[in-house]
């Protein structure tokens, strides 16, 4: 792997590379580029990696070139301590004294102001919002502290350095700011690496859309609200609270359910509470303008109603430019969204320029052997994929079990009786368990089922997604070694749980995205139109990536080993369900419990893997 990406990064030309668990991916790909000469970026999938990519791998490739070489890690601004706001941040809750106090002694002794250093306050704190900046709410070089700001100097940092670790949603950001003919604020590079690249074509469908959220309103309001305190004007106040109120009856007329709804099919009821929040907006724009005065404050307040004002009138538009137009609703905001349904010309006109190397790595690229569902969706033409298997043993260290006489996943019953072939593992090994769903509430059902079949767990602690953050329920499932762990979501990807603390991976159902997601069904309407195979041709090949990440959970190490339990009668009973067994590692596969029992029993008599 790494002569090819040399190779790809001296010719400034495009690569494909799958490589499995335990390939040295991180090193192939950072070797050459060190070596290279070249001014390289390399993007990670999450700030999580990004920071171990930077902190743990670099030093120790630095160590073996045996010559210095410059780096320079940059997040986004949102990562980065502002000192401006910091020093105005407004009266607090109690609940984030705590917070904020320990971020003020923070700021005399941390150099970059990476809120990643300090440990004391949790990432998603509330507090974050209140001293760190936007590009609406940044003052740029009008700031009184911009000789100190922790993000000009990442910047410079890295523009000066040799090899720049960056992350998915940042470099998306940089490419969709160039298309718009803005001034980019990554560095150029000659050479760009994407780890964990097959995340590209959804993220950048994100960043090359239309969005606006009441969370995002309502901070915006409590900010006007603060900044006009000295103006006590009456009338001013009236319109802040009209705007206050728009985005409160908007989120009341709004579905209940959690989760994507097409706006077309709600604009009847939702019309009203959009007309009425687009005048709210541009009243309350019209009164700051009267008052902004050159304050800079007031002014970047007042660009950012006039950024919301344009973007909802777009959202609100029956004729926009071709995308979904579609709701998103959380437990305790909305958010409208116009998203494009294809990005692949767009991509292609960045990544094909001719002007720098781009390679594209991850575990799960590839469906069986074929790269093309991945490059379609990228714009990447007559793109060469290499695929570099894992080095373990996964042939005796895995085994596939397949239970028999499950229903069918649509039929009632059929999470219960999921769990009442996999529990019986449990007492066939001392290791633990991951319990990987498609649905939240299957999920849901599956902790109501343990609620009432606790026996079956034989001690064993019970965790569940959404009782704890993520990264806590993954240090207790270390910690305890034998536990049953119930997750979705995120817990298919990016999950490193090493030894025997993991040893069976049951998978609910093969991971389809659901037939009533609007934006997957606009998707397969696109793909028809244009004269494809929706099914076939989308569907299929993104679950059976899902299920690669799923089923990657299981082997991390070389002493590793397990069972993948896939607990879907279609892997059988359907043609398309070959291509899922095609695409895992080369397990043996059985559907007798008998040879489960037998194998976790030699690995477990053994102590470790031969």
């Amino acid at each position: 792997m790494a002569e090819a990406v040399a190779e790809t990064i001296a010719r400034l030309d495009k690569l494909v590379v799958e490589a499995g668990t335990g390939t040295g991916k991180t090193f192939a790909y950072l070797l050459p580029a060190l070596q290279s000469g070249r001014k390289t970026i390399i993007s990670t999938g999450t700030k999580a990696l990004q920071d171990q990519l930077y902190h743990r791998d670099l030093p120790l490739i630095g160590k073996a070139i045996g010559r210095p070489v410059e780096t320079a890690l940059l997040k986004g601004r949102a990562n980065y301590l502002c000192l401006e706001r910091l020093d105005h941040a407004p009266d607090v809750a109690d609940a984030l004294i705590d917070d904020l106090n320990a971020v003020r002694e923070w700021r005399h002794r941390t150099d970059s102001g990476d809120k990643a250093e300090l440990a004391e306050v949790a990432e998603d704190s509330r507090i974050w919002p209140f001293v760190t900046s936007t590009a609406d709410n940044c003052l740029g070089q009008k700031c009184p502290e911009y000789s100190k700001c922790h993000v000009v100097k990442a910047r410079r940092a890295a523009q000066e350095a040799d090899l720049v670790v960056v992350n998915h949603h940042l470099l998306l950001a940089d490419l969709a700011m160039k298309e718009e003919g803005f001034v980019e604020f990554l560095p150029g590079a000659e050479a760009i690496i994407l780890d964990e690249a097959h995340q590209i074509p959804d993220l950048a469908v994100q960043f090359f859309g239309v969005s606006l959220g009441s969370r995002e309103l309502e901070r915006l309001v409590d900010e006007i609200r603060v900044a006009t305190v000295p103006f006590q004007q009456a009338e001013l106040q009236r319109r802040i609270d009209a705007l206050q109120t728009a985005v409160r009856v908007l989120r009341a007329d709004s579905p209940r359910d959690e989760g994507r709804h097409q706006l077309a099919e709600l604009i009847d009821d939702l019309r009203e509470p959009l007309d009425a929040l687009r005048m709210a907006l541009g009243e309350l724009n019209t009164a700051l303008a009267e008052i902004a005065d050159g304050s800079l404050e007031l002014d970047k307040l007042h660009e950012q109603l006039m950024n919301a004002l344009e973007r909802l009138s777009l959202l609100a538009n029956d004729d926009a430019w071709d995308g979904l137009r579609w709701l998103e609703v959380n437990p305790r905001s909305i958010r409208i969204h116009l998203t494009p349904l294809d990005v692949s010309s767009t991509l292609n006109s960045m990544i094909d320029n001719g002007h720098q190397a781009w390679i594209f790595t991850s575990a799960t690229l590839a469906v069986g052997e074929d790269f093309s569902h991945f490059t379609e969706r990228m714009g990447l033409v007559n793109v060469a994929g290499l695929t570099f298997p894992s080095p373990y043993a996964v042939d005796r260290n895995g085994l596939i079990y397949l239970p028999p006489n499950l229903p069918q996943p649509s039929e009632f019953g059929h999470t219960d009786a999921v769990l009442e072939s996999v529990v019986p593992l449990l007492e066939m090994t001392t290791g633990g368990m991951f319990c990987l769903f498609t649905s939240h509430r299957a999920l849901n059902a599956a902790k109501k089922w343990f609620r009432t079949h606790k026996k079956h767990l034989g001690g064993r602690k019970l965790l569940a997604q959404g009782s704890a953050p993520r990264d806590d329920l993954l240090r207790r499932f270390r910690d305890a070694g034998n536990a049953v762990l119930l997750g979705t979501g995120s817990f298919w990807e990016g999950v490193d749980v090493r030894g025997q603390a993991l040893t069976i991976v049951a998978i609910d159902k093969l991971p389809f995205a659901s037939p009533a997601d609007p934006l997957m069904m606009a998707r397969l309407e696109f793909i028809r139109r244009e004269g494809g195979n929706g099914f076939t041709g989308h569907q299929v090949p993104q679950a059976v990536l899902a299920m690669k990440q799923g089923a990657g959970r299981l082997l991390r190490d070389q002493n590793d080993y397990g069972v993948i339990v896939l607990c879907d009668p279609r892997i059988t009973a359907k043609s398309y369900g070959r291509m899922f067994l095609k695409s895992l590692e080369p397990m043996p596969t059985t559907s007798d419990i008998q040879d489960v029992a037998a194998f976790l029993a030699a690995h477990e008599s053994a102590g470790a893997v031969a």
